[in-house]
């Protein structure tokens, strides 16, 4: 042998592919069936199974390695605004698209079905998130088109049809030359940020004005979510007030709207996504809904696209811990594997009971979107989804980083998995609300919505005596609620609050014991801050066994 042979490669981690997100995980299993979902379970397994593949996987890499690209002008001078995407993207929204996750849950509204969604949506998250905003998006604008008398643009007809098909199709054309249809969203300007009521885009009326009548806008956009898409729902400025335009990327019969791209945003992280900055220069547009109620309309599409960012959040921390603990099964330190070593199985366990607490409170909320016909049910998507957002879109972030730390430096270098997690991990908590939009949001339905908190106390109360660590926090936090004096300073604390007792309310009563009560005790005692602070005697064998089987030992 040569003595200059240096690179023999030992003590490397396999890449973790060809695998099902669905059947690996037990909790995810245990809760589509507990939330009225079984009846998709084989879809879902056939789903899980798909996004495990390794070439699905590199479709996720690569997409976010070869980012979309802004054309401005073709080759003779037009203006187009086209986004030009890899075939990676193409790939994964085809995925996306054939599953429903854009519409399904609305056109076959059956039992079960925004469950099953939410489950699908959190497996295609752990592979590429940038993805999920044009899901998001449209599934968020489909329940506000679908209550659109007819004829306001053919709502009950050629739109829906094509936001209910499930072939994807990206090409830049008018509606009648394509098989599918996405909606993207204009609410954001840069003088008002979240304050919406700050908009400055003005929709002029070209003959009688109101609902279903046509306008045109005038103006710009900060943000402009999927700017490729078929069409976008924008707030503007009216006599009336704020209202919701209807806005095609194609004037009906006519030309390509005039809504001008002048640039795609260089983000952080969801690199495979286009956002862009946008003008309208007299852009077309249809008024949905009531004049003046454009604000309610699009923050009740908001509401729903915040639950996702709850899913979206679960599925990048689910997807870092099993890339963690994939890691640590098979990379070996000081003489045995990571996975062995008492400290490691701490923080390996302690991000599982993140990660499952995520998931369960994920998809109770789906649960009660299934039953909103339920004054109850609505009550508690109102003041339970801002919750979740805030806590688990924040904790995500942290858990994630200590993900990266259990790959050490491998886990800072781009050929990896875990920079592309972390990346994504902020932008849930800063999209559609950030944190104390969500904290102020949840103090408004408890001290204002009608039922919010009695629906609350029934559901904490069904978990109540099960741990003493869950009692005496309930306790604390209805006194924390009580100090109406300091609401707003601790608004943040009430939902993180609210927030974790209801994961340790579902874990209690529907978990195994070892990490229901890891849980309580480890989230719901005062004091405690990183992760691997789980108390002597916490049962990790039986955590890892449940957040990743292949890493028990």
């Amino acid at each position: 042998m040569s003595p200059f042979a240096t690179h023999a490669v030992s003590n490397q981690v396999p890449p973790l592919e060809d695998y099902s997100l669905y059947e690996t995980d037990p909790a995810l299993r245990e809760a589509v069936k507990r939330e009225g979902a079984q009846a998709w379970a084989a879809d879902l397994a056939a789903h899980g199974a798909w996004l495990g593949r390794a070439q699905t996987l590199e479709a996720g890499a690569q997409a976010n390695r070869c980012p979309p690209r802004l054309l401005s002008y073709d080759r003779y001078g037009h203006r187009i605004d086209r986004i030009e995407f890899h075939p990676s993207w193409n790939l994964l929204m085809g995925g996306i698209v054939a599953r429903g996750l854009h519409s399904r849950a609305w056109a076959q509204p059956e039992p079960g079905a925004q469950v099953a969604r939410a489950a699908a949506y959190l497996m295609q998250g752990q592979v590429e998130a940038g993805t999920l905003c044009p899901t998001t998006m449209t599934f968020a604008a489909v329940p506000l088109l679908q209550r659109e008398p007819a004829g306001v643009i053919d709502f009950g007809g050629q739109w829906l049809t094509a936001l209910y098909s499930r072939e994807f199709d990206g090409a830049d054309a008018p509606l009648t030359a394509k098989r599918g249809a996405l909606i993207g969203m204009g609410l954001t300007e840069k003088q008002g940020g979240s304050d919406l009521r700050a908009v400055t885009t003005r929709a002029t009326p070209l003959g009688v004005p109101g609902r279903g009548r046509a306008y045109h806008l005038v103006g710009h956009k900060w943000f402009f979510s999927v700017p490729q898409s078929d069409a976008h729902l924008v707030l503007a400025q009216t006599d009336e007030g704020l209202s919701c335009f209807f806005v095609p990327r194609w004037i009906p019969d006519g030309p390509r709207n005039a809504v001008r791209v002048r640039r795609l945003k260089d983000k952080l992280g969801n690199c495979s996504n286009a956002s862009g900055e946008v003008e309208f220069e007299d852009a077309w547009g249809v008024m949905v809904g009531e004049p003046g109620r454009g604000l309610t309309m699009l923050l009740e599409m908001a509401a729903t696209t915040r639950l996702d960012c709850v899913l979206g959040s679960a599925a990048l921390l689910r997807q870092a811990l099993v890339q963690s603990a994939h890691h640590a099964r098979h990379r070996q330190a000081f003489g045995k594997p990571l996975i062995e070593q008492p400290l490691m199985r701490n923080v390996l366990a302690d991000l599982a009971l993140e990660s499952e607490a995520a998931m369960v409170l994920g998809l109770r909320l789906a649960r009660a979107v299934d039953q909103r016909a339920d004054a109850e049910a609505r009550a508690l998507v109102r003041v339970g989804t801002p919750a979740a957002k805030l806590w688990v879109c924040k904790r995500a972030i942290a858990a994630v980083a200590e993900c990266m730390e259990v790959w050490g430096g491998n886990g800072y270098v781009e050929e990896g998995p875990m920079p592309r997690l972390y990346r994504e991990t902020p932008v849930n908590s800063i999209w559609e609300g950030s944190g104390n939009v969500m904290a102020l949001d949840v103090l408004r339905a408890l001290q204002r919505e009608e039922g919010a908190l009695p629906a609350l106390e029934r559901e904490f109360a069904q978990a109540r005596g099960l741990s003493q660590d869950y009692d005496d926090a309930l306790v604390r936090w209805q006194a924390l609620l009580a100090d109406g004096a300091h609401a707003e300073f601790q608004a943040r604390r009430i939902a993180a609050g609210l927030a974790q007792l209801w994961q340790a309310a579902l874990l209690l009563r529907h978990a195994p014991p070892a990490i229901a009560q890891a849980f309580a005790s480890s989230r719901l005692r005062e004091g405690g801050g990183v992760f691997g602070e789980l108390a002597a005697g916490a049962d990790t064998q039986a955590i890892l066994a449940r957040a990743w089987p292949a890493a028990a030992c």
